[in-house]
């Protein structure tokens, strides 16, 4: 953590774009648009929106494998970003406030 007084938020904005111009991640800004809009469309979180997933469940799909075409893509870069603490990346594209990750019961 450094020792600048930038704020949780500004800290997360700092790691994210570090992370991003060393490579770590190629990501097309339409991706990410996708991530906070589109919502899963099956199994128990069916509803929710990809960019509200809860981290095991990402990491269950990593682990399984990801489902076929643009869906399996959107899990997999959500499960990169989620993995790597930058889910603060999406905030600023967000339409709807995010989703608890308690499951649904």
């Amino acid at each position: 953590m450094h020792d600048l007084s930038f704020g949780l938020h500004a800290e997360c904005t700092y790691r994210a774009v570090r992370y991003v111009l060393m490579g770590g991640l190629q990501v097309n800004p339409e991706k990410l648009r996708l991530l906070v809009t589109q919502e899963m469309p099956f199994g128990k979180y069916k509803g929710r929106l990809i960019a509200d997933l809860p981290g095991h469940y990402l990491n269950w799909f990593a682990r399984e494998g990801f489902p076929k075409g643009e869906l399996g893509g959107l899990l997999a870069l959500m499960q990169e970003i989620d993995h790597n603490g930058l889910g603060a990346l999406l905030d600023p594209l967000r339409t709807r406030p995010r989703q608890s990750f308690k499951d649904k019961g």
